[in-house]
């Protein structure tokens, strides 16, 4: 299998990038494609001691950074690390993508070059994210703020997918997220989203609010992407501030020393347990390749791990899955 990464994609790029190719080389036995400035990849390879051992550059001078609009991956910079990286997959060069770099560009390249699964409406981003009982994916992350019903049910049905043939639940529940669990609730798009679902094939369990997702009641998390971009940014700051006030709670006084050397290990259990780095980032679900959105701040774990959760996604054939389910 061959995987194209975007070296230049991200706040760490292109050293955490470069270890984190290295790594899934080493551990996984996949073949990378790297696409960037091939002197500066190499230059900071010889200077951290990185093997690119199973790694081929394909060189490029430009790169899309947060501050470019989103159709600069299609227009101004198609030279950039990004945009080559797409045009590779769309040549079918290697079997994904995966750049940490311009959630909106990305999105835009993904949609527009690589182009949608025949039937979708939208693609979708949807992160894997941590819950009490183990963890659970949301869609839409922020690709699409104005929804229409019959896309919120292939969010759902694409997430369904995913999760059953890629991260291996069965049968997911799938829920709505909604500001109650009466079916009443909501806008006219959740009233109506609710009714598509509520008759669908698809193992729906109704409206659940915001509270509820971390409890665990459903695998699948619906929404727009405004809503959703919403609870992804506040999830991952509660998560943050949290782990923050406990370690000012166990390193404040010799009392909370004293009784973190008695928890430790649970803490280090529940750290590890609720770092998103363990799911390396979010599928592009929709795409008609598989393109995968890496946290912006991916370290090199990070970058390994989406690594291996593309080679999974190839794999299951979740595409073809995806294509079987929609009955088109």
């Amino acid at each position: 299998m061959k995987i194209i990464v975007d070296a230049f994609g991200g706040d760490n790029a292109p050293l955490e990038i470069i270890k984190g190719c290295a790594d899934s080389v080493k551990e996984f036995g996949v073949n990378i494609i790297l696409t960037g400035d091939e002197q500066k990849i190499k230059s900071v390879a010889y200077d951290n001691g990185i093997s690119l051992e199973g790694i081929e550059i394909v060189h490029c001078e430009q790169v899309i950074t947060m501050d470019d609009h989103a159709d600069s991956v299609l227009k101004t910079k198609k030279d950039s690390s990004m945009a080559v990286g797409l045009q590779l997959l769309n040549q079918d060069k290697g079997d994904a993508f995966i750049s940490a770099g311009n959630s909106g560009a990305l999105c835009m390249g993904a949609t527009l070059s690589i182009k949608r699964i025949k039937g979708i409406k939208r693609p979708a981003f949807a992160p894997v994210l941590p819950n009490e009982s183990g963890f659970f994916m949301l869609l839409d992350g922020g690709a699409n703020i104005d929804c229409r019903p019959e896309m919120l049910y292939q969010f759902a049905l694409m997430g369904s997918v995913y999760m059953e043939k890629v991260m291996k639940v069965s049968n997911p529940r799938v829920g709505l997220a909604n500001v109650g669990t009466e079916e009443h609730k909501g806008s006219e798009l959740y009233r109506e989203s609710y009714a598509l679902l509520k008759n669908s094939e698809l193992n729906f369990v109704g409206n659940v609010e915001g509270r509820d997702i971390p409890k665990g009641v459903c695998d699948v998390v619906v929404c727009d992407g405004f809503t959703g971009n919403l609870i992804l940014k506040t999830y991952e700051g509660v998560a943050i501030t949290l782990m923050k006030q406990i370690k000012h709670m166990f390193s404040d006084s010799t009392k909370g020393k004293l009784a973190a050397a008695l928890v430790m290990k649970d803490i280090k259990f529940m750290k590890k347990h609720f770092d998103y780095n363990a799911y390396g980032g979010a599928p592009i679900l929709g795409a008609s390749k598989p393109v995968f959105k890496a946290h912006g701040d991916s370290k090199a774990v990070t970058l390994k791990n989406a690594v291996k959760l593309s080679m999974d996604y190839v794999s299951a054939n979740a595409i073809e899955e995806i294509l079987s389910a929609l009955k088109v």
